[in-house]
């Protein structure tokens, strides 16, 4: 969508402790399971929660669609946070503002991908006014992921990931441009279709993780066989099975081949290793502080219905092959695949989170701060962009995932940011950037009007 400008620009600050109380009989503090959890952005308010499962998943319908457009921001119109909470506007505003990492000088690093553009605020602890911004780096290719290295006080590095590849700019702790050119780590990425690639660092630093989304809805243009290896260089094969010997389970060929997928790479951009196979569109990458787990939260496919199949997060097991574009969540059968791939169904990863179908959810982010109370340390938030592909909208949001005390997930997620939508047809706010800052606020931005908003908790009220 683009983005929407030419309004004035003002800080907006409210305390969120007059919620409404949810319609009907959804009252906060319940879980919503099963066929009570499907609904559309009516029923999200903060502290609603929900839990779906697998044998939540209803069967295939009839594909539907949406008409929600993105309007300018409703006079006094800001997004509806937990009681307790405070919300911020964030100025200037930053056309198609995309993911957000935080530097260790505390400096928020802003991807504005189709700018072309990688930005820089500082913006003083506990305020929400950037006294700096800058543009770090342009001349990119819808840059996205952004990634500090090494880990520590004092990186050397920032990578970030272009639709086609990965560069990096030399980095001392608070430069705000780059010092030196884009140093070219890995290019021949396909950008078609899913081109938001995002970028993690392994917890011991020797390997990239690096996320390629799908070039397509459901490979249904795929060959049926593979016949062609064209990574690391062209050569043909003879079948299936000969493909089975070089690619791991679930990998995909033709124009998909190394696509839906997360790859990893040794910090110069050798060595690429396929870590995990079948994520339609992994758009956001993310360390589990608890565990070192690798998470990844994933647009599923569309054209099954408005509930079918489930957008989910998930820790990613090395090796694990989760669907696409044969099956999802769990031997579920994509009809336009039918009988293609027999071989494929006792191998398939069932995902930890299950979210509404076509939520789009981008990022995800572990919560770790001082800030807000002592039950959110641990959670992981998620951002919803909101879809086309449904006829009652929904996503559109900031969520909160739920995790228990050893940092296994229970399913739950709650409504944490929302109020983006204005009707069944507009929306002002479409969420994707979310990052903890170091004084334990949480950072969202949205593409839709280009805004970015710190959320704090000043006391006085919880949400469930």
């Amino acid at each position: 969508m683009r983005a929407i400008a030419g309004y004035s620009r003002r800080v907006v600050a409210i305390a969120a402790c007059c919620l409404c109380a949810v319609a009907g009989n959804r009252a906060l503090g319940q879980t919503l399971r099963g066929q009570a959890a499907f609904g559309g952005w009516q029923s999200d308010k903060p502290g609603v929660r929900r839990l779906l499962t697998p044998q939540d998943l209803p069967g295939i319908s009839a594909a539907t669609f949406g008409t929600a457009q993105v309007v300018r921001i409703p006079a006094g119109g800001q997004p509806q946070v937990p009681a307790g909470f405070v919300v911020e506007r964030v100025t200037p505003d930053l056309p198609n503002a995309r993911v957000i990492r935080v530097a260790p000088n505390g400096d928020l690093f802003i991807a504005s991908s189709m700018s072309n553009t990688v930005n820089v605020y500082r913006i003083p602890p506990g305020t929400a006014t950037p006294q700096r911004h800058t543009v770090f780096a342009s001349g990119l290719r819808q840059p996205f992921g952004i990634a500090f290295y090494p880990a520590g006080p004092n990186p050397r590095w920032v990578y970030v990931a272009n639709s086609d590849g990965l560069v990096r700019f030399p980095y001392k702790n608070g430069d705000l441009v780059a010092t030196g050119p884009a140093e070219r780590l890995v290019s021949g990425i396909p950008s078609a279709h899913h081109w938001a690639r995002d970028i993690v660092f392994s917890p011991d630093g020797n390997r990239v993780y690096f996320s390629v989304g799908s070039g397509s809805n459901a490979a249904q243009d795929m060959f049926p066989v593979p016949h062609l290896v064209m990574t690391p260089e062209p050569r043909t094969i003879d079948s299936l099975a000969e493909w089975l010997k070089i690619r791991p389970a679930g990998s995909a060929w033709d124009t998909e081949e190394l696509r839906a997928n997360v790859l990893s790479f040794d910090p110069n951009g050798k060595d690429m290793k396929i870590v995990a196979t079948g994520l339609r569109n992994c758009s956001g990458l993310t360390i589990q502080p608890a565990t070192q787990q690798l998470w990844c939260i994933v647009n599923e496919r569309d054209s099954l219905g408005n509930n079918t199949p489930f957008d989910y997060a998930t820790h990613v097991v090395d090796g694990a092959f989760y669907g696409w574009p044969w099956y999802y969540i769990g031997a579920h059968q994509d009809p336009r695949q039918a009988g293609k791939r027999p071989d494929l169904k006792g191998k398939i990863t069932v995902p930890d989170v299950f979210m509404q179908a076509h939520s789009a959810p981008l990022q995800i982010v572990f919560y770790q701060g001082g800030n807000f109370p002592a039950d959110y340390k641990g959670s992981a938030f998620a951002t919803m962009h909101g879809s086309w592909n449904r006829a009652n909208p929904t996503g559109y949001k900031v969520v909160r995932l739920i995790f228990d005390a050893a940092g296994k997930p229970t399913g739950e997620y709650e409504d944490f940011m929302t109020g983006f939508v204005v009707s069944d047809s507009a929306v002002w706010g479409r969420p994707v950037g979310v990052a903890v800052a170091q004084d334990g606020s949480l950072y969202v931005s949205e593409d839709g009007n280009g805004t970015i908003w710190r959320v704090s908790y000043r006391g006085g009220g919880r949400s469930r």
